[in-house]
């Protein structure tokens, strides 16, 4: 085993927050540092600090530890078997993930303003790209549109992974140094500068945290411990991750606490955990959430998944562990039901996509290990007994939009009355709702795949995507290339802002948050009181109801004209539409 520290909460309150690790470098007061690197195949590990080396000492648990005097904002690396590597735990980097790494002390940033946190119930989440969210793509220039959030009724912003990776843009999901800032993006400083500008609004700050696999550039943990990696498994981008090993869940286990510690973030998104495969017991997933919340922070912390296998053991209310999971059910009904495409993964969904949708509205999952149509794979348990905050749901987000080959927003599909009707139906449900940047304006900008890769890595990318889009007729021929800037460029969703057409979207957007702040989360706080009501009542339109014990919220929706809405007893408390598609909702106490 080795030598984890505690996870101390004094060390998560006040001014100044700093969470030592085992791996990487830490500050000892007087101008003095521990270094330490798990690198048990090594003949001989140095630290290079500027231009001296200071040989390491090799432990019983393989690894190399040692002290030496440096100042802060010193390069430094680590000198393996003769090698230079970048530290792999660095808290930043002086230029690329190839170069040296920055010596950082967190101690150095002081955060001004007290803050207590929110609890989930509030919880409207936006989710962010960095590099496209403005012009500029940095930590900096995003703080600047925080307050526009605010505004409009955001409570959570989800930031794209922004670990260290190879080139200037990308979307971040390979990087290869977990706890350095993207250099291009800012200074660790930044970045909590951003989270502090954030919380000072009321917003709650979640980073999406990648714990499956590593990127294909830059990784030199491959080279001098081998023994970090799973030879036997591979995920979709790369070398499987030797979990059960030690030193190899402290890596991740204290990536989560680091995080939520120096950065006093909100919460993370854990990306892809069906590939985090461990047969330890308990597994890495379970043992993260246990430590993190043991960890005794001063605020609600939400850990949220992104798991492609429905299942609900992770989320279960006694188990105390995770906050949420991403339901991409809800988002294929909702898509397959507004464009009709009926390809690759959509297929199951095109069947019969507002039976779905109701399935959606009344057990969060629609696939619970039930037979499905188009596929002989079983997949997902029984899931109408969670909370109903415990499914993130969403239109839209990076992934859906972003691996389509042309990377189209629904607003580029389909027409606005529509998608306004589901709009409402996110926002209003008792749901989680996950907005994906510009949506809150109906932008119709794409937002593409884009990377900075170069000779074979960039081959390799090419045939990838090739590959990927396959089963989409007519797509990957027109695909624009991730590789040219311009693609990146293309990505940033707000050409359209000003706009009278922007203006309105915005205005029912806040309108339907007002609605859900006002009247939705109070129900949610007082606590479900019954199984819901899912009814269709037409071709393209179903009524909900969810009994609360403080209420009752119902809500209305047709999406075309076949069918109008049920009469109601009382007028509806919220409500727009016209005779081809409409909303309304109506909260009963």
């Amino acid at each position: 085993m080795t030598d984890a520290p505690a996870d101390p909460p004094a060390l998560m309150t006040g001014e100044r927050l700093h969470f030592p690790r085992s791996w990487g470098v830490e500050p000892l007061g007087d101008g003095r540092w521990r270094f330490g690197l798990w690198a048990p195949s090594a003949g001989a590990v140095a630290v290079r600090v500027g231009e001296t080396d200071t040989p390491l000492q090799r432990g019983p648990d393989g690894f190399w530890r040692g002290a030496s005097a440096a100042e802060t904002g010193a390069e430094y690396g680590f000198v393996i078997d003769g090698a230079f590597r970048p530290d792999p735990a660095a808290r930043a980097q002086v230029r690329d993930v190839h170069g040296p790494s920055l010596l950082v002390d967190p101690r150095g940033f002081r955060w001004q303003q007290p803050w207590a946190g929110r609890p989930w119930e509030e919880a409207v989440i936006y989710e962010l790209h960095i590099g496209t969210f403005t012009a500029e793509g940095t930590f900096a220039a995003a703080a600047a549109r925080l307050p526009d959030l605010a505004r409009l009724g955001i409570t959570a912003i989800e930031i794209l992974p922004v670990g260290q990776f190879s080139g200037r843009h990308g979307w971040g999901y390979d990087g290869v140094l977990p706890y350095a800032p993207h250099r291009d993006y800012g200074s660790p400083d930044d970045l909590k500068a951003l989270v502090a500008a954030a919380q000072d609004l009321g917003i709650m700050v979640l980073l999406d945290a990648v714990y499956n696999h590593f990127g294909p550039d830059g990784a030199y943990l491959h080279a001098y411990a081998p023994e970090f990696f799973d030879k036997q498994r591979h995920t979709p981008w790369g070398a499987g991750i030797d979990y059960a090993d030690p030193p190899v869940r402290t890596f991740f286990i204290e990536n989560a606490l680091y995080w939520l510690t120096e950065y006093r973030l909100d919460g993370l998104r854990l990306d892809a955990t069906d590939q985090i495969e461990d047969p330890s017991d308990p597994e890495l997933l379970v043992e993260l959430a246990q430590r993190v919340r043991a960890a005794g922070f001063d605020r609600p912390i939400h850990l949220t998944t992104e798991d492609n296998r429905n299942i609900t053991r992770l989320h279960e209310p006694e188990a105390g562990l995770y906050t949420a999971e991403w339901n991409d059910d809800y988002h294929h009904a909702i898509h397959c039901l507004l464009t009709g495409e009926d390809e690759a993964y959509y297929a199951p969904y095109a069947v019969d996509p507002m039976a779905d949708l109701c399935v959606a509205l009344d057990c969060g999952f629609v696939e619970q290990g039930q037979p499905r149509p188009g596929t002989d794979k079983l997949r997902g348990e029984p899931s109408g007994h969670l909370p109903w905050p415990s499914f993130i749901n969403f239109n839209q987000n990076h992934d859906q939009t972003g691996n389509r080959a042309l990377g189209e927003r629904l607003a580029a599909l389909v027409e606005d009355a529509p998608l306004q009707v589901a709009h409402a139906l996110l926002l209003c449900a008792p749901f989680t709702p996950l907005l994906f940047m510009g949506e809150e304006e109906g932008s119709r900008a794409p937002f593409l795949f884009f990377a900075d890769f170069t000779g074979d890595l960039a081959a390799a990318l090419h045939e990838g995507r090739a590959r990927e889009f396959a089963g989409f007729r007519g797509f990957a021929e027109r695909a624009p290339d991730p590789l040219d800037p311009a693609t990146r460029d293309a990505s940033r969703p707000f050409a359209e802002s000003g706009t009278p057409r922007a203006a309105a979207w915005r205005a029912l957007t806040a309108r339907l948050l007002a609605f859900r702040t006002g009247r939705v989360v109070p129900l949610l706080k007082s606590g479900r009181a019954g199984d819901p009501v899912v009814t269709r009542s037409g071709e393209r339109a179903l009524r909900a109801e969810w009994p609360f014990a403080a209420g009752r919220l119902i809500v209305a929706a047709r999406f075309g004209p076949d069918a109008g809405m049920e009469a109601q007893a009382r007028a509806p408390d919220l409500a727009f539409g016209s005779d081809g598609a409409g909303f309304a909702a109506w909260v009963v106490v």
